[in-house]
């Protein structure tokens, strides 16, 4: 199962936590968010390592002038994008986020064909990393084969739940787990040694 980890925001953490190779690390690039990644640059990490620029409703210029200041592999758009709006994004891989509760219209979804994946996460107050999870039993109702990234409230301590959920067959699309507030000593610093327990586990 492939490993995200966002919300990177210090070089030396960043550099640390890189020594795990994770398959993506995230930055957010909003305003509002208590990770917003404001370094001048990315430090040097494994090239084998995708570069996910986290944004909401940004304008397009200002998406444009992160993917070439910092190198960026993927964007995931994690706002009220619409598909007008994500075809103007080219040269990178656009990874679209929903906020997913009990009552979530997955039909929605086929609008959004244009994008590389989905990423299914919590909807609560923030855009993202409210810490929560959603029943992913709702995932029953998912009939689409574009894979996703599952987020929200990902942590060592529900890695039997998680553990179940690989071995459904809800799971049959499911690309990557996207985890952040749960392996934090801090806003914005990753815990090594529970993410490498957690990698291990897994």
């Amino acid at each position: 199962m492939r490993i995200k980890i966002c919300g990177m925001k210090y070089p030396e953490n960043i550099c640390l936590i890189s020594r795990l190779k994770p398959n993506f690390m995230g930055f957010i690039f909003y305003k509002n968010s208590t990770r917003f990644f404001t370094k001048e640059q990315i430090p040097v990490i494994n090239k084998s390592i995708k570069k996910v620029g986290v944004f909401v409703d940004a304008e397009i210029n200002y998406i444009f002038s992160m993917v070439k200041k910092y190198k960026l592999d993927y964007v995931q758009l994690h706002g009220n994008e619409c598909p007008d709006y994500i075809s103007k994004i080219k040269g990178v891989r656009i990874i679209k986020a929903f906020a997913i509760d009990k009552d979530f219209d997955f039909q929605k979804l086929i609008a959004f064909d244009s994008c590389d994946y989905f990423l299914f996460d919590t909807k609560g107050k923030m855009p993202g990393g409210n810490g929560i999870s959603f029943d992913w039993k709702i995932l029953r109702k998912y009939s689409l084969n574009k894979p996703f990234f599952l987020a929200g409230g990902i942590g060592f301590s529900n890695i039997k739940k998680i553990k179940n959920f690989l071995n459904s067959e809800i799971s049959d699309n499911c690309f990557a787990l996207d985890i952040n507030s749960h392996f934090e000593l801090e806003k914005g610093v990753k815990d090594f040694q529970l993410i490498k327990k957690f990698i291990n586990e897994l």
